[in-house]
């Protein structure tokens, strides 16, 4: 009798109920122990980090240099720079004709005048033109977007891109002249390991492949955009970057190909992209 009851009371509803409150509460506390390891292991390594910045804290401010445009100057270098900007395209079809190194010097210069959170400039570009580098590069790559394309994109994303007659080969890195490698500096490193705090990564770094972008069209040059999807350890590697460091973009830089195309794209118009509040 006494094991009937126990039996009832096992598959009663209070029973299932008691278990159900016993395990949100044990995954509960779980999560709370997860967290507050977390947080004590980030307090634990923001510990080791020293404050040293770029600029001193009694830095002097200057008077800023402003050239101030009339109203008609502004219009026309606004409406200039539209126009210029406007004929930008995605290239994927590349020359093996060089560009000048000190060209792109000035590129990379270009995008280093980014704004970057406490201005910590946290960026690094590599520019690769060794042949061999460039196919070694081409071979990590296509490895992982193979992978990609067939498993870890998932259909929707790969549908997306056909109409751009993209895959997973990327023959571009090996025939342009030059490859850009874009990395962000996670934290900084001081010679004695020291690390320091590093704001707004890739916000900062994204911006300035903005300006690399602007700057590679403005030259007369051309690139595409490749982010790097499970293959940026190995790169980082292959390129001797410190830990600390991730990569984040790839552009690679040149002429377009005698035979070059690009897909007829639209691009949205002012009132589908602005908003006003007045």
């Amino acid at each position: 009798m006494v094991l009937v009851q126990i039996l009832r009371w096992l598959v009663s509803d209070t029973y299932i109920a008691l278990l159900f409150t016993l395990a949100t509460v044990l995954v509960a506390s779980i999560i709370i122990w997860r967290n507050l390891q977390s947080a004590r292991s980030q307090r634990e390594e923001t510990d080791n980090y020293i404050p040293n910045l770029p600029i001193p804290e009694d830095v002097d401010h200057v008077p800023l240099v402003y050239t101030r445009h009339s109203v008609d100057e502004m219009r026309r270098r606004a409406k200039d720079f539209y126009a210029l900007m406007q004929k930008r395209r995605t290239v994927r079809f590349f020359s093996d004709e060089d560009v000048p190194v000190d060209v792109v010097d000035e590129i990379v210069r270009t995008a280093g005048t980014s704004p970057s959170g406490a201005h910590k400039q946290p960026w690094t570009f590599v520019v690769v033109r060794n042949r061999e580098t460039k196919r070694r590069i081409r071979e990590i790559v296509e490895r992982e977007e193979e992978i990609n394309y067939a498993r870890r994109m998932g259909s929707a994303w790969v549908d997306a891109l056909k109409p751009l007659q993209t895959t997973w080969e990327k023959p571009y890195l090996e025939t342009a002249p030059c490859v850009v490698l874009v990395f962000k500096q996670v934290y900084g490193l001081e010679s004695s390991g020291a690390r320091q705090n590093f704001y707004y990564q890739e916000i900062s770094v994204s911006i300035a492949c903005g300006f690399l972008i602007a700057a590679i069209h403005n030259a007369g040059l051309v690139t595409v955009t490749h982010t790097p999807l499970n293959a940026g350890g190995a790169l980082r590697d292959l390129l001797d970057r410190p830990p600390n460091e991730k990569l984040l973009m790839m552009l690679p830089i040149g002429y377009p190909a005698d035979d070059a195309t690009v897909p007829d794209l639209e691009r949205k118009e002012l009132e589908e992209i602005l908003v006003r509040i007045d």
